[in-house]
């Protein structure tokens, strides 16, 4: 009989323990206000990066209960944390593959995809550089090889140096697929072989301040004083149109493109309260804050 009171009190306190730390595990997760926390992961779009950090940090204040941990690393790098199911948002300046859609549902994932804003994409040069305006072909041949003197598009006897993002880059694939190969989904066209490949926007626009022979591109809402915009026609029988907030909202502009963020399935709970807030008017005016294109 002792043997088993001391059994009993044995369970009682270890019953008493683990309680005690279930209720410090539950109060971990709950701020100073006693709300419980919640949190969403974002990954992606270098283009996206430093917006989804400006919407994280301003929803922090809006619902101080949700933490939104923003990385970048590329769309292709968000895109497949989505199919892998480590994270809840993945940022993308391009759409995404087929291919990718079908690994994501082999993997059970339905993605979502969400419009959040529209980017002006900017052909930039150096500000020493006379070339003011291209055609789509002008570029095409520029960024293919075919064309290699700046003479031969208007500019100085001088060697083109082209400069891209790397081939993980959304706004790569949208460049490669738009105006590299011309919006023709059967083209094969590449970029030149002598192309050097930057992990960032910093690295384009840093080569372009240093080299007057430089051309690359760039998200609108990337591009300084310390750069050229060029702008840019569909056809020589076409006007020339600088990228800016409002040519891209018109369409006027022939290299705009979607910004979207994608979700595993329909958005719902704080996701979904997440999105609305960003497509709503305190998110749309960050986008306009810092340069791109607020929604229609």
């Amino acid at each position: 009989m002792p043997q088993e009171g001391l059994s009993l009190k044995r369970l009682w306190f270890l019953t008493f323990f683990a309680l005690l730390f279930l209720s410090a595990c539950s109060g971990a997760s709950k701020n100073n206000g006693g709300a419980t926390q919640r949190a969403i992961q974002n990954k992606g779009s270098d283009t996206l990066v430093n917006l989804a950090l400006a919407w994280a940090e301003t929803y922090r204040k809006v619902d101080p209960s949700v933490s939104i941990a923003v990385t970048g690393g590329g769309s292709g790098t968000g895109i497949a944390a989505l199919i892998n199911g480590t994270v809840d948002i993945a940022n993308a300046s391009r759409k995404m593959k087929d291919k990718e859609v079908t690994a994501a549902q082999e993997n059970g994932i339905q993605p979502v995809e969400i419009t959040v804003a529209i980017d002006a994409l900017a052909v930039i040069v150096n500000p020493e550089n006379p070339v003011s305006q291209l055609t789509i072909d002008q570029l095409s041949d520029i960024f293919t090889g075919k064309v290699t003197n700046w003479k031969d598009v208007g500019g100085n006897d001088a060697e083109i140096i082209i400069l891209s993002r790397e081939t993980n880059s959304g706004t790569h694939v949208y460049f490669l697929e738009t105006v590299v190969r011309k919006g023709d989904k059967k083209a094969e066209d590449i970029f030149a072989p002598q192309t050097l490949l930057m992990p960032s926007s910093v690295g384009i626009t840093s080569e372009i301040r240093r080299n007057p022979n430089a051309i690359g591109y760039d998200g609108l809402g990337y591009v300084t004083e310390h750069e050229k915009m060029i702008a840019i026609a569909k056809t020589a029988a076409d006007p020339y149109i600088m990228p800016s907030v409002a040519s891209g909202a018109d369409g006027s502009y022939p290299i705009a493109r979607g910004l979207y963020m994608y979700t595993a399935g329909e958005p719902e709970g704080v996701i979904l309260e997440y999105l609305d807030w960003i497509r709503g008017d305190a998110g749309q005016q960050i986008v306009a804050d810092l340069g791109f294109v607020p929604l229609p």
